[in-house]
């Protein structure tokens, strides 16, 4: 496996891990009858519970755009050590930008958001 695609895996095992934050916390935050109904009118959950969801929403939009770049640099058989350092970039910055989202640090979130899209952009400047 190249490193890009293993980034790619940890990558999704890490949106897999977010998401059981959230509901976690989701539950510490609301209690399992309300999760478990139809959430009509559920409005915005508080604290942790709620940045732990957006982080998570958010981890799932970026999530788009990197998979279809590493996956399109391996079809295309242009995977090298550009993707693969694109590749880790994203990963490391978006585990730390989902802690510190949850945490609740605006500023460095969004460096670390920031960051993470140098990684994308390093993976798709190897395919133009």
């Amino acid at each position: 496996m190249t490193p890009d695609l293993k980034y790619l895996l940890f990558s999704v095992i890490l949106t897999f891990v977010q998401v059981l934050i959230s509901a976690s916390l989701a539950n510490n935050a609301v209690g399992l009858n309300t999760l478990a109904g139809n959430r009509e009118g559920l409005g915005e959950l508080p604290g942790m519970a709620g940045r732990a969801k957006r982080a998570h929403l958010n981890m799932v939009e970026n999530m788009v755009l990197f998979t279809a770049l590493v996956l399109i640099a391996a079809v295309a058989g242009k995977a090298n050590a550009m993707t693969a350092m694109g590749a880790m970039i994203f990963f490391w910055a978006r585990l730390g930008y989902g802690i510190v989202y949850v945490i609740g640090v605006p500023w460095l979130r969004t460096v670390l958001w920031f960051v993470s899209v140098i990684g994308m952009a390093l993976i798709a400047w190897q395919l133009i």
